[in-house]
């Protein structure tokens, strides 16, 4: 797994509004084109500087493209990444149905089965 580059995704993502939308819309879509393009260039995003040996991995595209957020903390994806993308993705829909933050009580309980032991790694 490359954190550095799933980790780069949720923080492009998630301060990108246009981003964010095509994500909840049709997240495999979303993936798909960044994992392409953006997420390739290096820098300030010039698309001249580009890598070509990161990508993403089987289990990590399916995680980002199902909201896998369990899996991606999992992976060793930063939580806060995680919480902050998905809190914008899911909140006010969330909110309308259960009340104020319901998915971070949701997203809290998915993840309890890790109280008392040490985070996944979020280092490269």
């Amino acid at each position: 797994m490359s954190v550095y580059y799933v980790n780069k995704f949720l923080f492009q993502v998630d301060r990108d509004p246009e981003l964010l939308a095509a994500y909840k819309a049709s997240p495999a879509d979303l993936v798909d084109a960044w994992d392409a393009d953006l997420g390739r260039r290096l820098g300030n995003g010039d698309p001249v500087e580009r890598t070509t040996w990161l990508r993403l991995e089987p289990e990590e595209r399916t995680a980002l493209i199902e909201h896998d957020y369990v899996a991606l903390f999992e992976m060793g994806a930063h939580f806060f990444l995680c919480l902050t993308i998905f809190i914008a993705i899911y909140d006010e829909d969330y909110s309308v149905q259960q009340g104020p933050l319901s998915f971070q009580r949701e997203y809290a309980t998915k993840l309890s089965h890790w109280l008392g032991k040490d985070y996944p790694p979020v280092a490269l």
